[in-house]
């Protein structure tokens, strides 16, 4: 990890994120080299390998510490894809090699295909810009967390509802861990306002952990008693069997409370 800690420091010195969202809270630099660095371990073991990988049962590719999906041409899936926009955001701060900015969709039509590529000039490539991207995947990252809140109360119709999910989520980011809970969470489920991102008209995302809580305390426990019940709830839900995720992502739940 020497590499990435060297290289977000070097960025993230700079900055101050305030979350906006909750504007009495900011994300210092430390912080934000952590959070990148824990998000990278959960996804892909902090392994350049992993960062660009297609997992079994998958219908796309995932790339980078937030293992963002990018679908192959002719696949619409349920999950929001966010690689394209990770590359934009990347264009800002480095020149990327030509097949990404021509690669409207991803150049592989199935994981056989993918792995057999797992060694071209162009994978390389690709893992090597991932490799030296890691800061700016953080503050891609940390804005998605930044417009989650307001997207989160704009999809609730009473204000009841509204203040219930504000409350909890200005308890969880109060915690010590609570930043890092809530921009992983988002990035790792998404801020659950999609409609295509449900099981049988439920979601899974962060305005669904919200919702679920209830006000006692501590609110950590309680986001991730939370967030297990809304996961374990997908899984009943999906067309397709999802059991084998669940005991990772439960184990994932369980760094908010370390």
């Amino acid at each position: 990890m020497k590499s990435l800690r060297g290289a977000l420091l070097t960025l993230l010195c700079l900055l101050i994120w305030p979350v906006a969202a909750a504007p009495n809270l900011h994300l210092t630099p430390n912080q934000a080299h952590s959070i990148g660095e824990r998000i990278w371990l959960n996804e892909g073991a902090g392994k350049i390998e992993n960062l660009t990988v297609w997992n079994k049962g998958e219908d796309f590719p995932s790339f980078g510490i937030g293992h963002f999906i990018w679908y192959p041409a002719g696949i619409e899936g349920p999950f929001r894809e966010s690689f394209p926009q990770l590359l934009q955001h990347l264009k800002q701060h480095t020149a990327l090699p030509r097949w990404l900015t021509q690669s409207a969709a991803a150049p592989w039509r199935n994981r056989e295909q993918f792995y057999a590529a797992i060694d071209s000039t162009e994978m390389k490539q690709l893992r090597h810009l991932l490799h030296q991207t890691v800061p700016q995947q953080v503050a891609f990252i940390v804005a998605r967390m930044e417009a989650a809140l307001p997207q989160i109360l704009a999809a609730l119709p009473t204000e009841a509802q509204r203040r219930h999910v504000k409350d909890q989520f200005y308890r969880v980011a109060q915690q010590p861990n609570g930043l890092y809970a809530l921009i992983d969470y988002v990035n790792f489920k998404g801020e659950g306002t999609s409609p295509k991102e449900r099981y049988r008209g439920q979601g899974w995302g962060l305005l669904q952990v919200l919702e679920t809580m209830r006000d006692t305390p501590p609110a950590l426990p309680e986001f991730v008693r939370a967030a297990d019940a809304v996961l374990t709830r997908r899984v009943a839900n999906a067309p397709r069997d999802e059991s084998r995720w669940l005991p990772g992502w439960r184990a994932r739940l369980q760094t908010y409370l370390k």
